[in-house]
């Protein structure tokens, strides 16, 4: 099937409406550095810069600064549409010729930001149609950001050409290595056009009316539609799951066209070296992000801790699924220096925690840190963020660990060049299963992230390496692919799936697998669906728990929130622990079980375990796929990566404790720089080493 542009008038007919959520994705010729210029840095580190905000007397001084900070990277004009078009049709780039001169002159890299994001007043006032409206009919005013309807044609149209014009005279600036499309994309509209636009989008997904009835179960309270018109378009409240479902697959699909909108416009007009992107959000559910990148060059995501206590652990699972999108190296397009302003408490990070995790991103694989922002305006709505430089104009208390970090990356940027972080874990993360568990969670403590994260933390402390992966993708380069909560499984993702495991791979299900279809309808079997053959074994009934139960067996511990009870159905599935719950329906049953299929295997966990158990699970399935961490014995405040690529090895260590740790360094390994002394890895130190017979 060939996706083209495909909004018009009022319709979109998004050739996405047939596709499952997320298809396979294969790298293209990106390469595993910052940009695909070969004569630039490969690890790319800055900031967000407004000259807009400044007297172009102190543009000098500050990227000045920027260099001294060990910057080689701006971000310019994601936010400056009135600035470059004060009138409609009217364009004044003459400011921002003369920002990206001085950049240039400074040895800056600049990425390049459509404006789309906030539209200016003249375009709010004048075209009014143009903004977004919420479930409740209240369209919103101007004077925010992300105040337009998504469906609009007209700021389609409008968007378009600024970011052409914009295409147009940069496109091939030396200065000018990437673009970014919009900013942090997200809020959907109820609009007229957007409703018209669901209903061409219901058309496409199921060409006819019956069809969605049948896969709604639309009899339901007498839900039955005579005609597409007839669908409500809502995302909340008590309506039919599928329609729930379908719309987030609207969202995807309205949200891919929208970057592509204007990407598809730019990409004739720009150096093919370029990249194209757009920066996503912390675990953002607001579409589905491997669809949205699939047409992109390369993923970029906002890292922010606004409480200022980083759980290592489940951050490196964000950068994880980040990189999962494309399946290789990301931009950190914006962190935090120091701290946020849209918490409840805004702590900022501790000293050496933002170098730290600035390093935490490059070893899962970013090739880019850039921090948001600078300096704050004198006004705004954002002033009270964490900066690099204060109101003054001079360096806050952050900015000489940013610095050391900067310099630190700058001068490593040789040896990752062309690295790519290593795994032999995978983990299926799919947004349909997110989604449906979110929309009937059953418990209120099942929340799907969670229940990834709980997963992730010991297999990710153990192995040293998880890549995360869509449901679609190839995972024949890992011995062990764990599925945390895969609710929603289609008949192509479990053929997928069982393949794997015939071919020798280990299968890890965790509880409410395989209960749905991507209408967000039961499949006819128990669970897990349409893999309960492969698993010769079903569910004979799930339960919450507002109380923990335990388990015995082989994996021995508690369990609470969800409980599923097992019933084997093949003589060759092995009860690996059943559940201790005395006088209960649960006691007795069987809690996970395994089955060995062809070369490989299957196991279902049907309960959400306590993380004692949690981590003898994980050592038990990294053990049965002969997964070793690459170094023994490793504290487990200390974070272990590797990035391996064009003949080099490089082994990162992160200490996120506040006291020293030891590190065993594997054969072949030697320091190249850091806080590695006496052996030790000092408390928030980074260390980077490179195995010797690798040079």
């Amino acid at each position: 099937m060939i996706c083209r542009p495909v909004f018009a008038a009022l319709a979109l007919a998004s050739c996405l409406a047939g596709m499952p959520a997320a298809l396979a994705q294969k790298p293209a010729d990106f390469p595993a550095r910052a940009t695909a210029y070969v004569d630039r840095p490969a690890i790319a580190v800055g900031a967000a810069w407004y000259p807009e905000h400044w007297p172009e007397s102190r543009w000098d001084t500050d990227l000045a600064l920027m260099k001294a900070t060990g910057f080689n990277t701006v971000r310019l004009a994601e936010f400056a549409w009135s600035r470059m078009e004060p009138e409609e049709g009217r364009f004044d780039f003459a400011w921002l010729d003369r920002a990206i001169a001085a950049a240039q002159r400074h040895g800056f890299m600049v990425v390049l930001g459509t404006p789309s994001a906030a539209p200016p007043a003249w375009l709010t006032q004048k075209y009014p149609d143009t903004l977004r409206v919420d479930e409740n009919g209240r369209r919103a005013g101007h004077g925010g950001r992300r105040q337009f309807s998504f469906a609009s044609k007209r700021y389609r149209d409008l968007s378009r050409r600024i970011a052409v014009e914009m295409a147009k005279r940069y496109g091939h600036h030396p200065a000018v290595v990437g673009w970014q499309i919009d900013n942090e994309v997200g809020p959907p509209s109820f609009d007229p056009e957007a409703v018209a636009a669901w209903h061409a989008f219901l058309k496409t997904r199921y060409g006819t009316i019956d069809e969605l009835n049948r896969r709604w179960t639309a009899e339901y309270w007498s839900q039955h539609y005579n005609d597409f018109d007839q669908v409500p378009l809502h995302a909340t409240g008590q309506q039919n799951p599928g329609l729930l479902l379908d719309f987030r697959h609207f969202t995807t699909a309205m949200w891919t066209d929208y970057v592509q909108n204007q990407a598809r416009a730019m990409r004739p007009l720009i150096d093919s070296r370029s990249f194209i992107t757009t920066n996503t959000m912390f675990w953002n559910a607001g579409f589905d992000h491997f669809v949205m990148h699939r047409d992109l060059d390369l993923a970029s995501w906002d890292n922010y801790i606004p409480e200022g206590r980083p759980d290592w652990v489940a951050n490196g699972a964000n950068h994880d699924l980040v990189r999962g999108y494309k399946q290789r190296n990301f931009w950190l397009m914006e962190t935090q220096a120091g701290h946020v302003d849209w918490g409840q408490i805004n702590r900022a990070l501790d000293p050496g925690q933002v170098r730290e995790m600035g390093w935490q991103a490059v070893a899962h694989g970013a090739d880019a840190v850039l921090y948001w922002q600078w300096r704050p305006a004198a006004n705004g709505q954002e002033t009270y963020y964490g900066t690099v430089l204060g109101q003054d104009g001079t360096p806050n208390p952050i900015q000489p660990e940013i610095a050391e970090m900067s310099t630190e990356m700058t001068g490593a940027a040789a040896l990752l060049a062309d690295t790519q972080p290593t795994a032999k874990v995978g983990m299926i993360y799919s947004y349909d299963s997110r989604w449906a568990i979110d929309l009937q969670r059953h418990h209120k403590d099942f929340d799907p992230i969670r229940a990834f994260t709980d997963f992730y933390r010991p297999l990710r402390v153990q192995s040293q390496g998880v890549h995360v992966l869509a449901p679609e993708a190839d995972f024949t380069a890992y011995p062990l692919v764990v599925a945390p909560d895969l609710n929603v499984v289609t008949e192509a993702q479990a053929k997928h799936l069982d393949a794997y495991v015939r071919g020798g791979g280990h299968l890890v299900l965790g509880p409410r697998s395989g209960m749905k279809d991507d209408a967000n309808a039961l499949w006819p079997q128990r669970q897990p669906g349409p893999l309960s053959a492969l698993l010769g074994a079903r569910v004979a009934q799930y339960y919450a728990l507002d109380e923990g139960v335990g388990i015995a067996g082989t994996i021995a511990g508690k369990a609470s929130i969800w409980a599923e009870a097992i019933e084997p159905v093949a003589r060759d599935v092995r009860t690996l622990a059943a559940y201790k719950d005395a006088g209960g329906w649960l006691d007795g049953k069987p809690a996970i079980v395994t089955r060995k299929v062809g070369r490989g295997s299957i196991t279902y966990v049907g309960t959400w375990l306590e993380p004692e158990a949690m981590a003898k699970l994980a050592a038990s399935l990294l053990a049965d796929a002969k997964v070793a961490p690459i170094v023994a014995d490793a504290h487990p405040d200390l974070e272990i990566a590797e990035r391996a690529g064009a003949g080099k090895r490089v082994l990162i260590a992160i200490n996120h404790g506040d006291v020293a740790h030891p590190l065993a360094l594997p054969a072949g390994a030697r320091p190249v720089s850091g806080d590695w002394t006496g052996g030790q890895v000092a408390a928030h130190g980074v260390a980077l080493f490179q195995f010797a017979d690798e040079d």
